[in-house]
């Protein structure tokens, strides 16, 4: 079953839980990686007045950290990485910034911030050293860090090559400092309960919302698929080359009774 929030969007909450944390609707994050098409200012416009009438709270994030590295590990010569990822970290915080300011009236609190920014916030720092070290003892945990890996840049490597350790490394240093917040967002902004919203499954939701064990997220953190309802109807048309993969399909749960009655059930 699909929440329509209004007209644009259609969500998927992963879990039961993540469902009751998405009707409380205190707070949202959506991250936004630099050179995403995706992320157009437009869609930014779109996500924000979807968000705003539906949370108390919202956050963009935009990713800044080891985006240099990305580009070098990649083929860019050190110089070339360094200015590109500045470009397009500049680039991705304008199109947010434009986005937010041409939604419209807002209805809700709005912040935009880099995530370099929550390198000195002590729970961030707490988490992004767990992180790394399920990374070295959880092999569940690692290889769902692989997959994400390939997920995100398999398309960069030549065909018929591998991924390398080193370039495997900066990816994982890449994901890490985003992890927390798919961990414990409430904590990191003091907030009651948290949304992280993004437009595909990714490969690490099993791992930190459907397992029993290992690092998991919080009870009050959730997370949901938000895209647009052209995806659907591109998804239910396989002729659609356009179309996404089933994969990105996440569990759902109904909606009848209030917050409270369902929690006691």
């Amino acid at each position: 079953m699909t929440i329509t929030a209004d007209a644009s969007f259609e969500v998927l909450p992963f879990t039961r839980t993540c469902h009751h944390i998405w009707e409380d609707g205190d707070h949202v994050l959506i991250g936004v990686s630099p050179g995403n098409s995706y992320f157009s200012s437009e869609r930014i416009s779109s996500l924000t007045r979807w968000a705003t009438t539906r949370f108390a709270q919202v956050d963009f994030v935009y990713a800044d950290l080891h985006v240099d590295r990305m580009f070098a590990a990649f083929g860019y010569t050190r110089e070339h990485a360094e200015k590109r990822a500045t470009k397009e970290i500049k680039a991705v915080r304008r199109r947010i910034l434009k986005g937010v300011e041409e939604s419209g009236p807002l209805h809700a609190e709005i912040r935009v911030r880099a995530l370099s920014e929550f390198q000195t916030n002590p729970v961030y720092q707490l988490l992004h050293r767990r992180v790394l070290h399920f990374l070295e003892s959880d092999d569940e945990f690692r290889k769902g860090c692989e997959e994400m890996a390939l997920h995100f840049v398999g398309s960069k490597l030549p065909e018929g090559e591998s991924i390398t350790d080193a370039q495997l490394q900066v990816c994982f240093d890449y994901m890490a400092a985003e992890l927390p917040f798919f961990i414990d967002t409430p904590s990191i902004l003091d907030v009651p309960s948290s949304v992280a919203a993004y437009h595909v499954k990714m490969p690490m939701t099993d791992v930190l919302f459907a397992r029993g064990g290992g690092l998991r997220a919080t009870r009050n953190q959730a997370y949901a698929v938000v895209r647009p309802e052209a995806a659907e109807k591109a998804q239910s048309n396989p002729g659609n080359p356009n179309h996404l993969n089933a994969n990105t399909h996440a569990h759902t749960a109904p909606t009848e009774g209030t917050v409270d009655e369902r929690r006691a059930a």
